[in-house]
Formats: C-alpha cells, sequence, structure tokens
C-alpha cells in the first residue's frame, strides 16, 4: 500500500492538467487490474443544472452511445453513488431495471465493475468508477484490493476537482470585503437585514448595501444566489 500510494501522490504532483492526472490513475487502475477507469465529476454550480464533466477510457463506440441514449440519467451505479457514498459493486440485481443498458455494457467488455463516490464540503461531486472484463470479484480481492481502491478515489477527487473546477468555474473578479461575507454568513443562518443590523451594530441601509455589492461582485440576482454562490466557492468559511 505504501508504494502504491507514494507512486500515485509522486505522479498527481506533477501532473498539471487533467489528462495527466487521469492517465496516474489509469495506470494505477490497471495495476490493480482493471481495464477501464472513469471519473465523473458534477460540479456545484449552477445548482438548477450542475455541469457533469466525465474522463474515461472506454470505446469511442461506447462513448457515443452513452450520450446518445443518455444513459447517465438511468445508470444505477450512477443513481446509488447520487444516494451514499459506500463503494458499491456491479450486480445483475443493481442493472434488473435497466436490462438493455447492462446488456449493451457488457457487450462492450464492461462486466465487472466497482465504483465509489465522494462529495467534498463546497458541494463538488465526484465518482470513480473501475471496470473490467473476465472474472467475476472473489471476496479477497475485494479484501485485499479495496483500500487501494478507496485511496483512488480520494486521490482522483482532490486532483481532478481542483483542475476542472478551475478551468470550467469562471474566477471571481473582484474578492468579497470582510463585512459582506460577514454580512452572506448572518443571511445565510437566516437572518434579515434587520436582524444583521442588530448583531453587527450598523443600519438596515448599511446591510442592504453590503448585500448588493456582494450580489454584484458574485454576478447573481439575488442575495439568495449571493450566498449559494459564496457557500459552492467555500468564501464564507
Amino acid at each position: 500500500m505504501h508504494s502504491f500510494a507514494e507512486n500515485l501522490l509522486v505522479a498527481l504532483d506533477r501532473a498539471t492538467d487533467e489528462a495527466v492526472v487521469f492517465q496516474a490513475l489509469l495506470n494505477a487502475a490497471r495495476d490493480l487490474g482493471f481495464d477501464h477507469c472513469a471519473y465523473g465529476l458534477r460540479l456545484a454550480i449552477p445548482v438548477s443544472n450542475p455541469k457533469v464533466i466525465t474522463l474515461n477510457n472506454y470505446s469511442e463506440q461506447w462513448q457515443r452511445r452513452y450520450a446518445e441514449a443518455g444513459y447517465l440519467q438511468v445508470d444505477p451505479s450512477v443513481r446509488l453513488g447520487h444516494l451514499s457514498q459506500q463503494p458499491l459493486v456491479w450486480t445483475d440485481e443493481m442493472f434488473a431495471d435497466t436490462p438493455e443498458f447492462w446488456e449493451e455494457a457488457r457487450g462492450q467488455g464492461l462486466c465487472v465493475g466497482w465504483a465509489q463516490s465522494s462529495l467534498d464540503g463546497f458541494g463538488v461531486g465526484g465518482m470513480l468508477t473501475l471496470s473490467r472484463g473476465g472474472e467475476p470479484f472473489s471476496a479477497l480481492e475485494l479484501r485485499e484490493k479495496e483500500t487501494k481502491m478507496r485511496w483512488l478515489v480520494q486521490s482522483a477527487h482532490l486532483s481532478l476537482s481542483r483542475l476542472m473546477q478551475a478551468r470550467y468555474v469562471p474566477p471571481q473578479e473582484e474578492a468579497l470585503t470582510a463585512r459582506e461575507v460577514e454580512v452572506l454568513k448572518w443571511t445565510a443562518d437566516g437572518k434579515t437585514a434587520a436582524d444583521i443590523g442588530d448583531i453587527l451594530s450598523i443600519s438596515i441601509p448599511t446591510v442592504n448595501f453590503h448585500i448588493k455589492n456582494a450580489v454584484q461582485k458574485l454576478k447573481v440576482a439575488n442575495k439568495t444566489a449571493a450566498v449559494v454562490q459564496a457557500l459552492m466557492r467555500g468564501l464564507l468559511h
């Protein structure tokens, strides 16, 4: 485990973009006996329709089919990953309600799979899936490899969420002031402008002034959206 983790960390430390990170993850996955590796990242914003970014080494045919058929919306492993961050192993029972999808996946050599989702404090979710054709998992294999696979999940999320967010989430052009952050924190706790004014010993117009500035800096429509954006960007910690 020590050399596995060390080698992975060295590779990830040298990575400058997500393609390099993914190649390091794929190499580690192959060392664990898998043919395929897939990582999906769900950004926290926009909240109503979060952007999903995927990296994998599946065949181009399967990638096209998966997208065209809208399989992301019916894939049972993805649905279960939203509900729990416990590791899951592909089974016939898991895919019982999606037989066509399961049959097509196995036709692509995706017969044996293990996956685990992750969620960080900024609301960014990820899921790593390791798969192969061939022999099903034995209880012994799972016991021997699960710690390394879990390590791979966390490494993937930390590295790829950092790089992908920087690319896909526009940077904030102007920083919030300490007072704007303070006002947004109290707003997030459900306090009204009058409440916040009493707490901070400032007037209601001053509270609203700070909220307006925060709304403009975060490029959102109102104070509720400003709170959500600030939370997702980690600005209220």
